[in-house]
């Protein structure tokens, strides 16, 4: 099954690099660009699309706005896509933002194509873009920033030992796979404490997961 993907971003070279990548592959299809957010949410109400990349910054209604309001409504098939946000490291506020605002993660916007590529696929399958070690220094150094009386998550409190070590090892970036072998289980097991940690966080995915146990001091940047 082809993956349907959305640009949205204000530049049009920028668009037509990430669509001669992604169009050469043969399990994605780019169908629907947008030059800022106003048009993506209009667009994307009536043309149904699998993953949006996002940029930030946008004429008209930014990056942020635009991913809460998609993430908050069905779309045309009764789900709503998943949002992956374009970035560099001066945008740290509004990365952090977006992704309370439901986008599944973010990328560099001068990543290599095929880690392009593998966010694509990997937000497809349902999970989150937090492993490649670029976005590991990006959600740290977001995280510096945040003030210091950030409100305990009564979420993590209801962790058993077992879900908080896996929580942990999400943060530093590790798949099921390799939570597995770490921790000596089954990859299906893995699954069902990731599934676990989600529910009893309130989290939708991974990143926004992670995001809480660095905002909440379980994991420390650099560690």
């Amino acid at each position: 099954m082809t993956t349907r993907v959305a640009l949205v971003d204000d530049q049009q070279l920028v668009r037509a690099g990430f669509r001669m990548v992604i169009d050469s592959q043969p399990d994605l299809e780019v169908v629907l660009e947008a030059g800022d957010g106003a048009e993506a949410v209009r667009r994307l109400a009536v043309v149904p699309a699998d993953v949006v990349l996002m940029d930030v910054r946008m004429p008209e209604m930014d990056g942020l706005e635009a991913t809460a309001r998609l993430t908050a409504s069905p779309g045309p098939e009764g789900a709503p896509p998943r949002v992956v946000v374009l970035t560099t490291f001066d945008l740290d506020e509004y990365v952090l933002s977006a992704i309370r605002a439901g986008a599944s993660g973010f990328l560099l916007k001068d990543a290599p194509p095929e880690d392009l590529l593998a966010a694509i696929r990997t937000v497809h399958a349902g999970d989150a873009v937090i492993a490649p070690s670029a976005t590991r220094r990006l959600l740290e150094h977001l995280v510096t920033a945040l003030p210091a009386d950030t409100p305990a998550h009564p979420g993590l409190a209801e962790l058993t030992d077992r879900e908080r070590e896996v929580l942990v090892l999400m943060a530093r970036g590790l798949s099921n796979g390799e939570i597995a072998g770490t921790l000596v289980v089954a990859e299906a097991t893995v699954k069902t404490h990731v599934g676990r940690v989600l529910a009893k966080l309130g989290a939708r995915d991974r990143v926004q997961a992670v995001v809480a146990a660095y905002e909440h001091g379980l994991v420390a940047p650099g560690r």
